[in-house]
């Protein structure tokens, strides 16, 4: 990784640094997830997170509390008050893991499905009005966006401990 990052810093032409790049990724990450909090809290009366968290769940159903924590790179007793806060809007169920009883998987209730299917469709309405730039530049960024997080996914750089 290191590497790469050295090769792709000193291949920019236009002088701008490896701090600069991560302070402008930052700052548009910050402000997006503010726009689009304030959006959804408007819109359908949840955080940005709590849709995060219902999306994720509506891609992959039967997932662990443990599997959101390492999806979000947050810890796991974080990851779990906040499914319980879930459960309690009744946008959620743990249901037994029939393959270890130990855990619970995660489900939708078919409330929460309709609440993150209207969601995401309101977020993706707002990220395109904010993500004002051409095709060419969305594939460009995308797969440079999928491609570092791959890479740090992978090499678990990130990841909290416990």
């Amino acid at each position: 990784m290191a590497s790469t990052v050295h090769a792709m810093a000193s291949s920019w032409r236009d002088g701008t640094s490896a701090t600069r790049l991560f302070d402008d990724f930052v700052r548009c990450e910050t402000r997006l997830y503010n726009a689009l909090n304030d959006h959804l809290r408007e819109q359908h009366g949840i955080s940005m997170g709590q849709f995060e968290f219902l999306d994720h769940l509506r891609r992959e159903p039967g997932s662990r509390v443990g599997d959101l924590a390492g999806a979000f790179a947050i810890g796991i007793g974080a990851t779990s008050k906040a499914v319980d806060r879930l459960e309690s809007q009744g946008w959620v169920q743990r249901v037994p893991n029939p393959a270890d009883r130990r855990s619970s998987l995660l489900e939708l209730t078919p409330v929460g499905e309709d609440l993150a299917d209207q969601a995401g469709r309101s977020c993706e309405e707002r990220l395109s009005e904010l993500l004002d730039v051409s095709p060419r530049q969305w594939a460009a960024l995308a797969t440079t966006m999928a491609t570092l997080r791959r890479t740090l996914e992978q090499q678990q750089i990130g990841a909290p401990v416990g």
